[in-house]
């Protein structure tokens, strides 16, 4: 029922609380799909700089910045310099009770 595309599909921890407003917690577990194209506004996990990171992306007239689901994080404007990868589109998240 969570994997639709198991040979595109992989398994993230989540470290951190910057996706909390999405209900994303530190420890939680998150199915990401390869195969999916990311959309405006979908949760990606994406490479920044060499960086991991989980979070909501914007795609606005051809420009891409990277949104926390909290309030203490900034938005990080995806610039033509940077390294820039989209590793999958996260699918479901595993949060325990």
């Amino acid at each position: 029922h969570l994997i639709k595309n198991p040979a595109a599909t992989f398994f993230v921890r989540v470290s951190g609380e910057s996706m909390l407003g999405a209900g994303i917690h530190h420890g939680d577990l998150l199915i990401v799909d390869r195969s999916l194209e990311p959309k405006d506004k979908n949760v990606v996990i994406a490479v920044v700089n060499g960086d991991m990171t989980v979070k909501r992306i914007r795609i606005r007239r051809k420009k891409i910045s990277l949104e926390p689901e909290n309030s203490d994080y900034a938005v990080q404007d995806i610039g033509d310099a940077m390294e820039f990868q989209v590793w999958g589109v996260v699918t479901a998240v595993i949060h325990s009770l």
